[in-house]
């Protein structure tokens, strides 16, 4: 594939306003860590909002809906699409409990609702487990699809779309911190959008496409269309909806789709000018993410099954591509490369910015946790701003290149996707009831971290899988492996929490001063406080979860909506998406009036 003059102006000057954004804030990002990795807590609902889609539309992202949608259907995707629930209610109970904790990274939580050595293992250790492990992993995912697309788009050697991805996003990542990401995630947001929209209507739109009609009716397409999977398919319903739906969301800890909030979402929260703030942007990219953004890779997707119905053709066509490579989320890349010229700038400059911004923000994240949850907490506790600012420059630069030498060994999306899922089942529970429930303890999440990663390792690398699960010999069903980690990890971790001691009284009433979560789960406590002579609720108002929980099933209804009304608009089937976009408004009504009467709960 070809760049020409105009392809090659608009990537570099994208490149070059990036940079520019880096380095201008750079000297005020340097001034102390609080501006490094959280911007002075100062950031706007709608600009923390964007840079949440931006980081969350990473070069893997679309590669990843390629790859379900072609395997499984359009119905594939609601393995992620069951986080919207997670993420209403991070909206509309948590975000505000999270900006009133006044934490500096979601770690530092651990000694403010836990003490004693076990919350400072907790917190070090985690530091480390997800700054460096998970985080690195994770980039490793992003840089794998950037390897994917330099492979099949221009033709470049894994090592060199590794360095030349890599050396712009650490050196601004490094010099703007947190601001720098932000600021710069507000352009990249426009760059992706318009990239994703502009590919896709002009690659449905190919002569050897034929159209949306076209694709529609194809043969290759036919089944795969169902926003829903079908109902007859009691594998496909259990495995593709139900256990999304009913476990997976408030069950698995994920990256972006923490239960309870949590990672670069938390840090995003901390930094926003107030509770309203934080409020704002989550609901915002709650909406983004999940209703109106996947069409576009959805469509190309689609479009890929007409030109490319599978795997051996898209080997056939890029034949230079290696074994351990190929996939089914290569058809996204190899469909871009059918672009022309202007486009594929847009196209190529777009699949960078995705790139670039979620990596800056794993980076930053990631050095966040570093920098205060480790060096200051084991190594260095005197340590200055302007020292943990360069442990912060320093650790950002180490954890590029670790994700980039992982990015080199692994395959797919979707394997890295399911991983992730696997470690961190049976893990969310505890995260929504820590808030809400006294008798949680660092122990209780100790326990669930070790049990479900020692679980979803065993799985993936001894026969206790096809032991288990065989379709043939197993003791349960095959797609009951994920269920099966959530429920022994939920038992490890119950059962700990219930045979150590519970936290003390000082910190646990500390705690209730601080966040007055309310609710039944803290009764206990505020009981033995009134009868101390220690007053410990600060506010007369009601319990706000019952209204939250309100609102967020409001919203959760408004953007699935949203979501499925898009989807039958673009199909055609106009009696449903009518019907459909009237629920939209009734919901939204609904979610207005509940909101108003949320506002001076808590």
């Amino acid at each position: 594939m070809k760049l020409e003059l105009l392809d090659y102006t608009i990537i570099f000057g994208f490149f070059a306003l990036v940079l520019f954004i880096g380095i201008y804030v750079s000297k005020k990002s340097g001034q102390n860590s609080t501006e490094y990795f959280l911007s002075g807590r100062s950031m706007p609902w709608w600009l923390l909002g964007l840079s949440m889609v931006a980081t969350t539309f990473s070069t893997d992202t679309p590669n990843l809906v390629t790859d379900l949608v072609r395997s499984n259907g359009v119905s594939g995707n609601w393995g992620w699409w069951c986080f919207l629930l997670t993420g209403m209610l991070t909206v509309f109970v948590y975000a505000k409990l999270w900006r009133k904790s006044n934490v500096k990274t979601d770690l530092e939580f651990y000694e403010l609702r836990y003490g004693g050595k076990a919350a400072s293992f907790l917190r070090k250790f985690r530091a480390i487990y997800l700054g460096v492990l998970f985080n690195v992993i994770t980039m490793a995912s992003v840089t794998l699809a950037a390897i994917k697309i330099g492979g099949v788009m221009l033709g470049l050697e894994p090592w060199v779309t590794v360095v030349s991805a890599g050396l712009i996003t650490v050196v601004f990542s490094a010099l703007g911190g947190f601001k720098g990401v932000v600021y710069s995630d507000f352009f990249l947001f426009f760059m992706a959008m318009a990239g994703a929209i502009g590919a896709a209507y002009y690659l449905v739109n190919l002569p050897e496409v034929g159209g949306l009609q076209a694709v529609l009716e194809n043969e290759n397409v036919k089944d795969k269309l169902g926003i829903l999977p079908d109902f007859s398919d009691k594998k496909a319903l259990i495995t593709a909806l139900i256990i999304p739906l009913a476990v997976q969301w408030w069950s698995s800890w994920y990256p972006g789709g923490e239960p309870g909030g949590g990672g670069y979402i938390a840090q995003r929260m901390l930094a926003a000018k107030n509770e309203n703030h934080a409020i704002g942007a989550t609901f915002f990219f709650n909406i983004m993410h999940y209703a109106l953004r996947p069409w576009p890779w959805i469509l190309v997707a689609l479009a890929s099954l007409v030109v490319y119905p599978d795997i051996a053709s898209i080997h056939e066509a890029f034949p230079n591509v290696t074994e351990d490579k190929l996939g089914h989320d290569l058809a996204y890349s190899a469909m871009m490369t059918k672009l022309p010229t202007g486009l594929l700038g847009v196209v190529l400059a777009s699949l960078v910015a995705a790139y670039m911004s979620t990596i800056s923000t794993q980076l930053n994240w990631g050095s966040s946790y570093i920098v205060y949850d480790f060096y200051k907490q084991q190594i260095n506790p005197e340590a200055t701003e302007k020292q943990m600012v360069n442990v912060g420059r320093i650790s950002t630069v180490l954890l590029m290149v670790l994700s980039a030498f992982l990015a080199l060994a692994l395959q797919d999306a979707m394997g890295v996707f399911n991983l992730l899922l696997s470690f961190g089942a049976g893990t969310g529970l505890i995260f929504i009831l820590r808030w809400f429930w006294w008798r949680i303890n660092a122990w209780s999440e100790i326990t669930a971290m070790f049990s479900s990663g020692i679980l979803a390792v065993l799985l993936e690398t001894t026969p206790l899988r096809g032991y288990l699960f065989s379709p043939e010999t197993g003791i349960f069903p095959e797609w009951a492996d994920l269920p099966f980690i959530m429920l022994v990890t939920t038992i490890i971790w119950l059962t700990a929490t219930f045979v150590t001691q519970p936290e003390s009284k000082e910190v646990l009433r500390n705690f209730y001063l601080k966040i007055q979560p309310g609710g039944p789960g803290w009764a206990k406590i505020v009981d033995e406080a009134k009868e101390d002579n220690v007053e410990i609720v600060k506010t007369n108002e009601k319990w706000g979860v019952p209204s939250g929980i309100k609102a967020m099933l409001s919203g959760v209804v408004l953007i699935y909506s949203i979501m499925f009304a898009t989807g039958y608009w673009i199909y055609g089937e106009y009696q449903l998406a009518i019907v459909l976009t009237f629920v939209v408004a009734l919901s939204a009504f609904v979610l207005l009036k509940v909101w108003q009467g949320m506002k001076n709960v808590f």
